[in-house]
């Protein structure tokens, strides 16, 4: 369905407030967590899907919850590696006219209209995400992670191209005709990772935790060494002490 966009104006932002509400309601617990992304055209019996269920499936034995679109292909195989494993197996699914029927192994499922507002969740929620093969819309969410983390809009994160066969031929175009034409520089690709071993991605996600754990225990310490941080937590207490 494409929207009639000289529509009641009103309505449509109210619609959009909506989803981000529910995407920060639904989603404020679930840890740390994966964005997996490829092709809704896979078919189970590619090697792809079945190396999607496994990669999934290694993430969620390590505690961390696994987030996809929601539909069918790639995505399935990321919420059934989750959900076979008894980890939190999120769907942001969206409304499209084909392509897009949501998937029986997620556990915890959102619905989007608005694409836009879908990819702020899998960017706020997502500590790291793994590019399976996929067509537009895995290159878009891939692209946009990049140059979100490239301009320092929002923290590095591991951004992980799995299949080498599939993504060597687009790395090999950005190698040579972007950077021929000087528009990107060779760290840039320091941002990629481009593997086909199931246990680098696993302990890329896991050093990249220990890292974020640290950062946070560090700001704490640090807020901790604070005057102020004293008298904030007697107010907390004795707040939390005058509403039993």
């Amino acid at each position: 369905m494409i929207e009639d966009f000289k529509g009641d104006e009103s309505w449509r932002m109210f619609r959009i407030i909506s989803e981000f509400t529910e995407g920060f309601d639904k989603l404020a617990d679930i840890g740390f967590a994966v964005s997996i992304f490829g092709s809704a055209r896979t078919q189970t019996d590619d090697h792809y899907y079945q190396e999607a269920v496994e990669i999934s499936g290694r993430l969620a034995k390590e505690n961390y919850s696994i987030i996809s679109g929601g539909g069918p292909g790639i995505m399935a195989a990321a919420n059934q590696g989750a959900a076979e494993n008894n980890a939190i197996s999120v769907g942001l699914n969206i409304e499209l006219p084909r392509e897009q029927t949501p998937n029986e192994f997620q556990n915890l499922s959102l619905d989007f209209r608005y694409f836009f507002a879908r990819k702020v969740i899998f960017v706020k929620y997502s500590m790291g995400y793994v590019c399976m093969p996929g067509g537009f819309g895995t290159l878009d969410e891939f692209f946009e992670s990049l140059t979100l983390i490239q301009t320092e809009k929002i923290y590095k994160m591991p951004i992980i191209l799995f299949g080498s066969k599939f993504w060597s031929g687009l790395i090999d175009w950005m190698k040579g005709t972007l950077l021929e034409h000087g528009t990107v520089s060779e760290e840039d690709f320091d941002l990629i990772t481009v593997t086909d071993d199931i246990d680098e991605v696993v302990e890329i996600m896991n050093c990249h935790r220990r890292k974020k754990l640290k950062h946070i225990e560090d700001a704490h310490q640090e807020w901790l060494k604070n005057p102020m941080s004293k008298n904030v937590e007697e107010v907390i207490r004795n707040l939390v002490r005058n509403n039993k």
